[in-house]
């Protein structure tokens, strides 16, 4: 029995990587399901099992689980595409008998109103059908979504949304990460749905207000409406349908649908999620 990561040389996969090895999980235990190989080679040096898995290529999943893996299906990037993506990686872990499948969905679940959470409304349905062993993490925002790009945002002077007031409790991806090591480490988590999110909620004024703080210059927030948005993103070079997502996204959040707080993620990795200024400290200093 291994512990299976899909999509392991991504952010979340190689932290999540991490987060087992540092719970002193064997690394022999430890299977890192990837693309390209060749991507993952530090892992294969540190003792981690490498297995095919392109979810655009399910005859590559055959191998990638075994009989009483657990697997953590990190959901795929590609808006309009995962369904297909995950439904492959669905009967290939129901072909090989699995114990755990773990899903990384959005917060909500079932609820989420919004266009980005549809793929992963029909993937846990799809998960559910299966009859698989699951556990569904239902992933609020990454903190990383802004702060892994604030180079605009500095030269503009201009946190830029179409949200309103609207508060996100969000939290750091190596907390989410050390949430999935938990579930596929620790038991009583088959058949349990988490709703994850930070233990603060914050506005972008908020955001705009700790980032002057920490860099000395006056950061503002600036609301738009969802035309103007769009307009911005696509004029920024994103495509319509990419950018519609995020215009979506950005109106879920003055809905107050990102905002939801359950202390799930908190109790699970046993400790305080990583504040927002934090996580600005840290993005700063790269």
């Amino acid at each position: 029995m291994s512990i299976v990561v899909t999509a392991a040389t991504g952010h979340l996969g190689r932290l999540v990587i991490e987060s087992l090895l540092s719970a002193d999980v064997p690394a022999s235990e430890i299977a890192a399901a990837v693309r390209n190989k060749e991507k993952a080679a530090d892992l294969a040096a540190r003792g981690v099992e490498l297995r095919l898995a392109d979810y655009d290529r399910p005859e590559t999943l055959a191998e990638a689980f075994r009989a009483g893996d657990r697997v953590l299906l990190i959901s795929g990037s590609e808006v309009g595409r995962r369904v297909a993506q995950h439904t492959a990686v669905i009967d290939a872990a129901r072909a090989a008998g699995v114990a755990q499948l773990a899903y990384t969905g959005v917060l909500g679940g079932p609820q989420a109103d919004f266009e980005l959470a549809a793929e992963h409304k029909v993937t846990e349905q799809a998960i559910l059908a299966s009859g698989l062993p699951y556990t569904f993490l239902r992933n609020g925002w990454y903190t990383e979504n802004y702060t892994e790009n604030l180079a605009p945002v500095l030269e503009s002077g201009a946190v830029v949304a179409n949200a309103g007031e609207g508060r996100i409790a969000s939290a750091a991806r190596a907390d989410y990460a050390a949430a999935a090591a938990a579930v596929l480490t620790g038991d009583g988590h088959v058949g349990v749905a988490y709703e994850l999110s930070g233990d603060a909620a914050w506005s972008f004024a908020e955001y705009a207000a700790e980032l002057s703080r920490q860099t000395g210059r006056t950061i503002t927030y600036t609301e738009v409406t969802p035309e103007e948005r769009l307009k911005i993103l696509t004029g920024a070079g994103v495509p319509e349908p990419v950018a519609a997502v995020f215009v979506g996204v950005d109106t879920a959040i003055g809905q107050g649908l990102l905002s939801r707080r359950t202390g799930d993620l908190g109790r699970l990795i046993g400790r305080p999620t990583t504040p927002l200024a934090d996580s600005i400290a840290e993005a700063l200093k790269g």
